[in-house]
């Protein structure tokens, strides 16, 4: 299975975050990328700079025929036509588009770390992938991502909040 995380903390021409990120997937839908389950939206914020917009974020399982580095070509596209540009880390951003975990592979290269490299610290990642993969574990620790979880400061776990969908449209 292979699992990605979307997140969008800025407006575009677009629309909202929301807009962003249903964009998004229709842009990965475009590039033979088959979406097989989809969590809620979740908010937080901005990481590490909290005075930054909260961001909007979702979990994907989806299906790809293809290798991991050509995924990652594609996700890169796809930024980049919806207007994405990477100045400096961590800045806001239109889209982000990370890949968590492509078929438990473990990858090490300069663009490429598989399974996604802080995916344990992240709040934004684990409730989101929790809620479609409950079962799923870390592809090297092979920790269950409740115990993931619990290992997250307490902090952490109380500024995430799931959108209720009636809430998307006044984002």
């Amino acid at each position: 299975m292979i699992f990605l995380n979307i997140g969008s903390n800025l407006n575009s021409k677009y629309g909202n975050r929301s807009d962003n990120i249903l964009r998004s997937i229709e842009l990965l839908v475009s590039k033979e990328i088959k979406i097989i389950k989809k969590s809620g939206f979740y908010e937080t914020p901005s990481y590490p700079d909290k005075s930054y917009p909260k961001f909007l974020n979702i979990s994907l399982c989806v299906l790809y025929q293809k290798t991991a580095k050509e995924l990652l070509y594609n996700i890169s596209l796809i930024e980049k036509q919806m207007g994405r540009k990477k100045i400096k880390r961590n800045d806001p951003r239109i889209i982000d588009i990370d890949i968590i975990d492509f078929n438990k592979e473990i990858i090490n290269h300069d663009n490429l770390t598989l399974p996604h490299r802080s995916l344990k610290d992240r709040n934004f990642v684990l409730i989101p992938l929790k809620e479609i993969c409950p079962d799923w574990s870390h592809p090297i620790s092979n920790e269950k991502i409740d115990i993931l979880i619990e290992k997250l400061e307490s902090s952490s776990r109380n500024e995430i909040t799931r959108i209720n969908q009636s809430d998307i449209n006044n984002l």
